[in-house]
């Protein structure tokens, strides 16, 4: 319980308002998502943690610089070995130019500091990097360019570690949606239904490593493009911090990471915490999924005119819903009944409207899932679909058979006359 209650924006300003009449020992910066690691490092620099003898609890300041300064990132993890996307920090438009034109074209750009992909996207050509790069100077010193990899799969690990170097991957999630779209805006599921065996493990073992080396103390979350014909892999981001996918992680596994974060920051090890679920084993140990959960993203786009709708790698949802169930077919169906836009699920929902389908799964928007559906109806095979889309065909195979159930249940004349394993294969959609 706390003392007390302040509120005021999350700034150095105000936040040293608060330390200057509180006088705390100490400081978590883990907690508040990217605003509360930005005032953290701005306080760092100005010297106000020194000036009040405070101590940051959990993941020091250098770690977060480290991982939040995409110069001193790939510096870091180049030390290990560990591969990110060939890029370039840039502090200016036209060191941006400069870094794009080295790299080729189509390039991403990344805001450091940024909460949410605030000012990122892809770039084909110089114009549309002049008009991003100024947006994203705005509000961020430094931009990352880097080489597109556009259609890599997105694999994301939940990792906690604590001070005596025990290190563990809570959970691992994929996102449906292929590299270049936010993964707040992606449906993503847990686990991670279309690795193999030596992919997970490859992944895994990078992300202790990764997370050792930072220095992380407590809960953090590594992100990964991973191309499955090769099993080529970059290292997209780390995030120092509870994030929204650490929410889901929690979530799905049972495993309270909040709480466990709390409390390795304040000292404690991994063998000195009981496992929230067995209360008598420790919290050192990994959890195993028997089942499948899946996060939808949730939008408010219809509510405003002239909105652009189009998804990409800067976030617009204001919410998820979150599905458990036995199968992908069962989560995915559960989870877009429940997301607000009038669907009863993946298919027999109300018409849609789309003047060009191959143009709807080429540009992904908030109701791109749906369009995947009316490309089914409209003849679509799952490989023109891929083509399209470069969802993995695991993915569009499970929908497939969705739509399929779907046309076998609208021959039926009566449910008397359904057949038994059309019924059974009902249990698990």
């Amino acid at each position: 319980m706390a003392d007390h209650i302040y509120f005021l924006p999350v700034t150095p300003y105000f936040v040293e308002r608060v330390i200057e009449k509180e006088r705390p020992q100490g400081i978590m910066l883990a907690f508040g998502g990217q605003t509360a690691l930005n005032c953290g490092v701005e306080l760092y620099r100005s010297g106000i943690l020194e000036k009040y003898n405070l101590q940051v609890l959990g993941t020091p300041v250098q770690a977060i610089m480290d991982t939040e300064d995409r110069e001193l990132f790939v510096e870091k993890l180049n030390e290990i070995d560990v591969k990110t996307i060939k890029s370039e920090a840039c502090e200016t438009i036209e060191q941006a130019r400069q870094a794009a034109a080295t790299l080729g074209y189509p390039v991403i750009l990344r805001a450091a500091y940024a909460l949410g992909g605030l000012g990122s996207g892809f770039c084909d050509n110089e114009e549309e990097l002049n008009k991003l790069a100024e947006k994203a100077f705005s509000f961020s010193p430094q931009v990352l360019v880097e080489k597109s990899l556009k259609g890599w799969k997105e694999i994301e690990y939940e990792v906690v570690r604590d001070r005596f170097d025990n290190c563990i991957t809570v959970c691992n999630m994929e996102n449906f949606d292929p590299l270049g779209i936010h993964t707040g805006e992606s449906i993503v599921i847990a686990p991670s239904q279309t690795l193999t065996n030596s992919e997970f493990h490859k992944l895994r073992e990078l992300s202790i490593r990764i997370v050792r080396h930072v220095g992380i103390v407590g809960e953090c979350n590594v992100q990964y493009a991973f191309d499955p014909q090769s099993e080529d892999y970059r290292v997209i981001e780390v995030n120092a911090r509870l994030s929204r996918s650490s929410a889901l992680a929690s979530k799905a596994t049972g495993y309270p990471l909040a709480f466990v974060a709390a409390k390795l920051g304040l000292g404690y090890g991994l063998f000195d915490l009981k496992n929230s679920v067995t209360k008598t084993t420790t919290a050192f140990f990994e959890p195993a999924l028997d089942y499948v959960v899946c996060k939808i993203p949730r939008w408010d786009l219809g509510k405003f005119r002239g909105v652009d709708r189009e998804l990409g790698s800067s976030m617009k949802s204001v919410g998820e819903v979150m599905a458990i169930g036995r199968t992908f077919e069962e989560v995915i169906q559960k989870g877009l009944r429940m997301i607000g836009q009038g669907m009863h699920g993946f298919v027999d929902n109300k018409e849609l409207k789309i003047d060009n389908v191959e143009s709807a799964l080429k540009e992904p928007t908030d109701k791109r899932i749906f369009v995947i559906e009316k490309a089914f109806a409209e003849g679509y095979t799952i490989d023109q679909i891929y083509e399209l889309t470069k969802i993995d065909k695991w993915f569009l195979q499970k929908l497939y058979k969705i739509h399929l159930t779907d046309k076998e249940l609208h021959a039926c004349t009566s449910i008397n006359v359904l057949d038994n394993e059309l019924l059974l294969s009902l249990i698990h959609i």
